[in-house]
C-alpha cells in the first residue's frame, strides 16, 4: 500500500472573532484529503493576522488569539499559533507559510507524539504544508497590489491550496480564468461543503454590537470571553476606518532603485 504524505493545514486570517465555520473548514478539508488516499492530515494550525494588517474593525491580536484557543479546546488536532500576530509588524502570508513549513521540518529531529518514534519512521516522506481557505480567497489574487505575483506563484507552486466552497463563489471558474492558477491546479484542492453554513465574522460582530444572540454560531466559551472583555463595540468597529490595508500600502509604494 502506498504511503500517505503527511500534511499540515494552515489557515491565516483575522479570526475576528473565530466562528464555528472557521473550524468546520478544517474538518471538511481533512475528510476530503483523507478520501483522496494520498494524504494523512497530521495537524491543523490557525494563525491570526498581525494587528498591523490594518483591517477595519480588527481588534487586538491578544483577544483574537485567546478566543481561538478557547474555541479549539475540544480539538485534538487543530491548534492556534500566535507567531504571526507577535511579529513587530504585518508580514506577507507567504512568509508565514515558510515559517511554519520550516518549523514542521524540525519534527524530523524530535521524538514524535506517534508511538515515541522519530517522525521519519512514522512518515517516511517529508510533510507538506497547504494553505486552507474559503473558495472566495482565490478572488483576492486579482486585487491590485494585494499580492506580489511572485508570492502567488510560490504559494500555489511550492505549498498549494485547499479551498472550501462558499455560496456565490465559483473557484473552478477562477482557476480557469487564471493562467497561473491553471498551471498549478494540480496543487489546488477544491472541497465541497454539502451543508451550506455561511457564518460571517462580520455578521457576528454586527449582532454582538446590537445585543443579539450569537449562540450556536460561535462557541459558548468565546461568547463568554467577548462579554467579559466587552470586545465588540461601535468604537471597536471604527478601528482602522478609512485606512488602507497594509499590503496595499506596501505593494503600491514606488520602489527606489537605489535602495532595492
Amino acid at each position: 500500500m502506498k504511503s500517505r504524505i503527511p500534511l499540515i493545514l494552515l489557515a491565516c486570517g483575522s479570526f475576528n472573532p473565530i466562528t464555528n465555520m472557521h473550524m468546520r473548514l478544517f474538518e471538511l478539508s481533512r475528510d476530503h484529503l483523507h478520501q483522496t488516499g494520498g494524504y494523512q492530515v497530521i495537524e491543523g494550525i490557525i494563525s491570526p493576522v498581525n494587528d498591523g494588517y490594518g483591517k477595519k474593525g480588527l481588534v487586538s491580536a491578544r483577544h483574537r488569539v485567546a478566543m481561538a484557543k478557547l474555541a479549539l479546546e475540544t480539538s485534538d488536532w487543530i491548534r492556534v499559533d500566535p507567531w504571526e500576530s507577535e511579529q513587530d509588524t504585518w508580514i506577507e502570508t507567504v512568509k508565514v507559510l515558510r515559517h511554519h513549513y520550516n518549523e514542521s521540518l524540525r519534527l524530523l529531529q524530535k521524538p514524535s507524539k506517534y508511538r515515541n518514534l522519530s517522525f521519519i519512521f512514522v512518515f517516511p516522506v517529508l510533510p507538506e504544508l497547504k494553505l486552507l481557505c474559503g473558495a472566495d480567497f482565490l478572488q483576492t489574487f486579482k486585487t491590485p497590489n494585494l499580492w506580489k505575483e511572485e508570492h502567488i506563484t510560490e504559494v500555489v507552486e511550492k505549498f498549494g491550496l485547499v479551498c472550501v466552497s462558499r455560496a456565490g463563489s465559483d473557484p473552478a471558474q477562477h482557476i480557469k480564468e487564471s493562467e497561473l492558477l491553471s498551471k498549478f491546479q494540480h496543487n489546488i484542492f477544491l472541497v465541497k461543503e454539502w451543508i451550506q453554513n455561511e457564518i460571517s465574522a462580520t455578521q457576528i460582530r454586527y449582532a454582538l454590537r446590537r445585543g443579539l444572540s450569537v449562540k450556536y454560531l460561535i462557541p459558548d466559551s468565546v461568547i463568554a470571553y467577548i462579554a467579559h472583555h466587552n470586545i465588540y463595540t461601535e468604537e471597536s468597529e471604527r478601528k482602522n476606518e478609512g485606512d488602507l490595508l497594509q499590503p496595499l500600502k506596501l505593494h503600491s509604494t514606488p520602489v527606489n532603485p537605489l535602495n532595492d
